[in-house]
């Protein structure tokens, strides 16, 4: 048994969904996975398996940044998951993104220190799953969800003392910042499992300007990336 997901080999799903808060984990359980049994509340991380449209599917919350992601998605590899999606919130950089929009992860460029630890500081491009990029855009067009395919940004920084970053990341057509898909995707190759991630635009900090998302805008934005979600980590050419 792992020291922080607290359940054996088999109580997860081959495939998981990653959001970073809790609190979301146990809502997409209760609202989307029929037979949903809680598999983790270790440090608050709550972990559920159950099922959707009769296949098995996981959803663990992983925490805010990369250390913490890292941990958690080390330990479900122990437990067995091989395809993992991380569902989270960004800030978007580019203008013409609207608070809501979805965006599906090429590359994240690893503004962090964790990704640059697991590789010994070399040049590296923490690059997505191809079948999840592709199946979730396919699943996006299918229920009529418009998406933003591109790179994103991992940050280590949450409130970033540095100035005109946001822009030098825009400029260089970097669509969104957040704290964990870097080293999802490095633990994804180093491990041989399928990492992606599908983010929701809760902010946008470009052009001098910040807006947040009302809390009913983000609910209703990140039930349509759930769904998204959902269809594709359990698609049948999975």
């Amino acid at each position: 048994m792992p020291i922080h997901i607290r359940a054996e080999p088999g109580q997860y799903g081959d495939a998981c969904l990653l959001p970073g808060d809790p609190l979301r984990a146990q809502y997409i359980a209760e609202t989307y996975l029929d037979n949903a049994v809680q598999r983790n509340s270790e440090r608050g991380m709550l972990g559920y398996s159950g099922e959707y449209e009769g296949r098995p599917v996981s959803v663990q919350a992983t925490g805010m940044g990369c250390p913490s992601a890292a941990i958690v998605m080390e330990e479900l590899v122990q437990l067995g998951v091989t395809r993992f999606l991380r569902v989270g919130t960004c800030g978007g950089l580019q203008p013409d993104l609207a608070l809501g929009d979805l965006i599906v992860a090429l590359t994240a460029v690893p503004a962090d220190s964790t990704a640059s630890h697991y590789i010994a500081g070399e040049p590296h491009c923490p690059t997505a799953d191809w079948e999840l990029i592709h199946g979730a855009v396919h699943a996006a067009r299918e229920i009529g969800q418009s998406m933003r395919v591109g790179p994103i940004v991992s940050s280590d920084l949450f409130y970033n003392p540095s100035e005109g970053q946001y822009e030098r990341w825009s400029s260089r057509g970097v669509l969104a910042v957040e704290m964990e898909a870097a080293v999802l995707f490095t633990i994804g190759a180093i491990k041989k499992v399928q990492a992606g991630c599908l983010l929701t635009v809760s902010d946008v900090v470009v052009e001098g300007e910040f807006k947040r998302i009302s809390d009913e805008e983000l609910r209703a934005a990140v039930d349509r990336m759930t769904r998204v979600a959902l269809a594709t980590v359990t698609s049948e050419k999975h």
